[in-house]
């Protein structure tokens, strides 16, 4: 049996890896003038001087400690941006893996459906081929649609906001609950369960359409909050949740995957390239060609009532507080 295997000097091991890399990442980044050939060299030291009783270590610590070492082998490319945009995309995977063992089970079974949902929707959204104008309306916004083999009919949202990501993020990701104030076709969005920084078990009530050609609809999704650098993204999609069963009187509806992309604007950071990929299935004996209209005017809306909002927004800090 791995010395190192029982529970206690896994988790000794563990402190040492995060230590031993802490100090490593360090040291890269404070000699990032360097050439980059010399990160090896670096690693070897910061291993080798600061952590001379890991020389002969063995078990899962030996296995960081090697791994570490390959990954700055492949590290040492040209460009100095392109390493350290990596080394910082690497350092956070690995802490995330190790905090991510303080879940149980069904925990984790969320973090990966939410994960899934992102995935899934990113290949989706890096397609450009195949897709079909819906509506454009008179201020550009776009809706496009894609039919994919096991998805269904997709919709997409391209639009661009006067806002920075980073305010868009807030409201849409910190104030989730709030949107049912200014979007007349949600009527109420409730936090069933929060795991870690980046997921959430969500329940939505739509609001019915005009002339209730649609009847309330609700869901349970996971979703998953993210930044890639300057990039947000808001993922999600269906699952169950023990908390909120199907209600009476209203349709249980499924989405997914489904995602918001911000990206500041090539020609302007501070404006946003509003992306929303929309996969929904709202149940019930509607024919798809009412289906289709309901769900591109919903995402034309969204976008005008998210203007409004932010403008609001804006105007309520600009207001003098005497």
């Amino acid at each position: 049996m791995d010395p190192g295997a029982g529970p206690f000097k896994t988790f000794t091991a563990q402190r040492e890896f995060e230590s031993l890399q802490s100090s490593c990442l360090h040291t890269v980044f404070s000699h990032r003038s360097s050439k980059l050939k010399m990160l090896p060299a670096t690693f070897k030291l910061c291993a080798g001087i600061s952590y001379r009783h890991m020389r002969n270590m063995t078990g899962l610590r030996k296995n960081a400690m090697v791994a570490i070492h390959h990954e700055l082998y492949k590290l040492a490319g040209p460009g100095p941006s392109n390493w350290i945009s990596q080394v910082h995309r690497r350092n956070s995977l690995l802490s995330s893996q190790i905090k991510e063992e303080g879940y149980n089970e069904e925990e984790m079974s969320y973090l990966k459906q939410g994960e899934d949902a992102l995935q899934k929707a990113i290949r989706i959204l890096s397609e450009q081929d195949g897709w079909t104008t819906e509506t454009v309306a008179a201020n550009g916004d776009k809706v496009l649609s894609k039919v994919l083999p096991h998805v269904g009919k997709v919709f997409k949202l391209e639009v661009m906001l006067e806002q920075h990501p980073d305010d868009l993020y807030k409201e849409l990701v910190g104030n989730m609950e709030q949107m049912g104030e200014w979007n007349p076709n949600v009527k109420e969005v409730k936090i069933l369960q929060k795991i870690g920084q980046d997921t959430m078990i969500t329940h939505e009530v739509s609001a019915e359409t005009p002339g209730n050609v649609v009847g309330p609809r609700d869901f349970v999704s996971v979703r998953c909050a993210k930044r890639r650098g300057s990039t947000c993204f808001l993922a999600g999609m269906s699952t169950q949740h023990p908390k909120m069963p199907e209600q009476r009187g209203v349709v249980r509806a499924e989405n997914g995957p489904t995602c918001i992309v911000m990206k500041p604007c090539a020609e302007d950071p501070n404006k946003t390239k509003f992306t929303w990929l929309l996969s929904i299935d709202l149940k019930g004996w509607i024919p798809k060609t009412i289906i289709n209209k309901v769900l591109a005017q919903t995402q034309v809306d969204f976008a005008s009532h998210l203007r409004k909002r932010m403008a609001n927004n804006v105007s309520v800090e600009m207001s003098p507080t005497w």
